[in-house]
């Protein structure tokens, strides 16, 4: 495998990528990158230091003669999204991503391969360690638990860094670059109740299974119309209580915020005597699905599995009452932006549910690049749980990042790029939580800019990266440091 990257380019960068893919390194989970990065910073004999909150930061002085040039600031995150198809035993706080090379782009096997933000991290990684790459003074910033929180992002001050010009390595679309994000916050809604209700006598109990959606990243992939298994199976239960006459007792869907959930399970009970209904409505609502989503989710997989009976039920009013929410509320795309109307402006993803004791917490990520649109749709999951009996928070809101089309940065990274490739790249902002719009609150002002290579399907197991543009990214990437 060490191998196969071997013969990529450039090679220095798909180096350091290999080594990343063999470090554990799921958000939550920084010790061994934390200790990897300080290792190797300080290999190269460079000023490197680890701050309070687990940020590792790496200083390179100026090639001779360029002392005098601005500071520049490259900054990526550490940690990666774990997630994996349910067949796979893969332990990411163990074991290695498992890559491949399929036509030209690289993928893992049935997990994530954390090119999101592990290309990133390691351009920078090559930027640090070259002696024949020419520029002025860098500060390379490695944050941490970008994709749960923005932990690292949300510990810097003005004391943190000296530069005022950051280039983000953290997007996933060659041609653009990014000059703003979205915002976002978490909004939680929980369902209580004080005891389960107990299962009919003549009930029989079954868990189902929604499997085999495409997920994603719930900022970048949210206008690509996939499907999520909390509204899909929501709604199919919702069915089944209907015709069946069945009952809820547990549910499971979906496992990170950040993540268009792909999978959903939950053990239900019904009469013996609907056990062929059950399996009727099952079937036609698989039909219906795989139709609508022709094109789209072409793996979707509904299964109907013959359980114990479970030792208890959802109250009947507490599972209408989360059932009704589920399918009321609020998921996908809500607005785009009327001054760029192929940009998502406003979004919401009902990311995770669960039953938990004698609770039902439901999970949604809003973003959105206007803070009213974003405080308006929040409004509108409150008010759809509220009104269900749930009660509703809020919490680890973050800024979005104002675009500054006036910037030397901008004006640098936009003649490079029609230089080196002959066209225009577009200007944008991206519907997703870059930790831009963070650093500037703690940091103060700086001239920001955002750009990487093309990575499809991140926060999902068909993520991939794509080598020929990491070779452009690469030489775009040094000419912007030469040149700024």
């Amino acid at each position: 495998m060490e191998q196969l990257f071997s013969q990529l380019q450039p090679t220095a960068l798909w180096g350091y990528f290999y080594d990343l893919t063999q470090l554990p390194r799921p958000s939550g989970f920084m010790g061994p990158i934390q200790e990897h990065m300080l290792q190797f910073g300080q290999s190269l004999g460079l000023q490197t230091s680890k701050d309070k909150a687990g940020n590792i930061l790496i200083r390179k002085a100026a090639t001779p003669g360029m002392e005098n040039r601005p500071t520049v600031v490259l900054q990526a995150h550490l940690d990666m999204v774990p997630q994996k198809n349910s067949h796979v035993l893969h332990d990411f706080t163990k074991d290695s991503i498992k890559p491949r090379l399929v036509d030209g782009w690289v993928h893992a096997t049935e997990t994530t391969l954390g090119a999101d933000n592990g290309i990133g991290v390691a351009a920078i990684m090559a930027v640090l360690a070259s002696d024949s790459l020419e520029h002025g003074p860098i500060e390379a910033l490695f944050t941490i638990d970008e994709e749960t929180g923005m932990d690292g992002a949300f510990a810097l001050t003005s004391d943190s860094i000296m530069g005022r010009t950051l280039i983000n390595l953290d997007s996933e679309d060659e041609g653009e670059l990014f000059v703003g994000c979205a915002g976002g916050v978490n909004v939680n809604a929980v369902f209580s109740f004080n005891q389960f209700a107990a299962v009919p006598k003549n009930h029989v109990a079954f868990t189902l299974s929604l499997t085999g959606l495409k997920g994603g990243h719930s900022g970048v992939d949210i206008q690509l119309g996939r499907a999520n298994a909390n509204k899909l199976l929501f709604h199919l239960i919702k069915q089944l209580v209907r015709v069946c006459g069945a009952r809820l007792s547990s549910y499971k869907g979906g496992t990170l915020r950040n993540a268009i959930p792909r999978e959903a399970f939950a053990v239900i009970t019904l009469p013996d005597s609907k056990v062929e209904v059950l399996s009727q409505q099952v079937k036609a609502f698989e039909s219906t699905i795989r139709e609508l989503y022709k094109g789209i989710e072409v793996a979707v997989s509904i299964t109907v599995t013959s359980i114990e009976i479970p030792s208890g039920l959802l109250p009947e009013e507490v599972q209408d009452d989360v059932i009704n929410a589920m399918v009321a509320v609020h998921d996908g795309v809500l607005r785009f932006m009327p001054e760029l109307p192929k940009t998502v402006e406003t979004s919401s993803n009902l990311s995770i549910v669960e039953t938990r004791n004698l609770e039902v917490e439901c999970q949604f990520l809003v973003r959105s690049a206007s803070s009213f649109m974003k405080d308006q749709l929040v409004s509108m999951i409150q008010s759809t749980c509220s009104l269900a009996g749930a009660k509703v928070s809020t919490s680890g809101e973050y800024p979005g990042w104002m675009p500054d089309l006036q910037s030397h940065v901008m004006d640098v990274c936009v003649d490079t790029y029609e230089r080196l490739f002959t066209v225009k790249s577009a200007v944008s902002v991206i519907h997703a939580g870059l930790e831009c719009g963070i650093i500037q609150d703690g940091v103060g002002k700086m001239e920001m800019i955002s750009f990487g290579p093309n990575i499809s399907f991140p926060h999902s197991p068909d993520e991939k990266v794509e080598v020929a543009s990491v070779d452009r990214f690469w030489k775009y990437l040094t000419t912007v440091l030469t040149s700024i």
